[in-house]
């Protein structure tokens, strides 16, 4: 079930592109793995594998954990199988704990947590500023009008490398609000690019519910939890 709901994905993800204009290749896909338990996690891997072993084409998957306590029980499990981003927020006090598992924060909203992981980063270390841009008080991310700026500070610090931008969708039925938010975060990573941080060009953005929306506005990135491996444990 695993591999066909993947399967699904991938098919969702190239439909959009195409209808976007876009080559399916530049959108990759991270499982989002909160709550599932880590055999789920290994066999979706697997699967992944198995796909790239009939379509050389297809790029691997990455593992994406919201919660640092989850990264941690489950990293020696998962090691060396996929690359792990951590996407969901880091506390100042769990920095030394993450960067063991992950090779990127997708969460970075301060310049204080930013510093925190420069300070501690033994190599370089892709992070993503992660931007509200929905305004949602729910939401993790620094605002859009300050997001170009906490990027080139963050691009500033050494061990760091500013890949992108990241953002979690607007909670609405409206998929013109939705769309909206993610063609914002589009033109904040122009802007970002063009004032000269020429490494940020990921945008992560789009999860199962809305994926064709934020590949039409440019994610290279979605992040996809429910659409293959159903519903979450409680």
């Amino acid at each position: 079930m695993i591999a066909e709901r993947l399967s699904d994905v991938r098919r969702r993800v190239a439909q959009a592109a195409v209808s976007a204009g876009r080559d399916p290749a530049d959108v990759r896909l991270l499982l989002a793995t909160k709550t599932q338990p880590v055999d789920l996690v290994r066999e979706a891997i697997a699967a992944d594998a198995r796909a790239r072993a009939e379509d050389p084409n297809l790029t691997a998957v990455l593992v994406g954990e919201n919660r640092v306590q989850e990264l941690v029980a489950k990293g020696p499990e998962l090691a060396g199988l996929a690359t792990v981003h951590l996407i969901g927020p880091l506390q100042s006090n769990k920095v030394n704990a993450a960067l063991r598992w992950v090779s990127c924060i997708e969460s970075v909203e301060s310049l204080d947590l930013a510093e925190r992981l420069s300070a501690r980063a033994t190599g370089p270390l892709d992070v993503y500023v992660q931007v509200n841009v929905s305004g949602e008080a729910t939401k993790h991310g620094v605002v859009p009008d300050e997001a170009v700026a906490l990027a080139g500070a963050v691009a500033a610090l050494p061990g760091l490398r500013v890949a992108g931008l990241m953002t979690i969708g607007a909670r609405s039925d409206d998929t013109a609000v939705v769309r909206s938010g993610y063609a914002l975060l589009r033109s904040l990573r122009d802007e970002l690019v063009a004032v000269g941080t020429q490494t940020a060009t990921e945008l992560s953005m789009g999860m199962s519910g809305d994926l064709e929306l934020a590949v039409a506005e440019g994610a290279t990135l979605v992040r996809v939890g429910s659409a293959v491996f159903g519903a979450r444990p409680t």
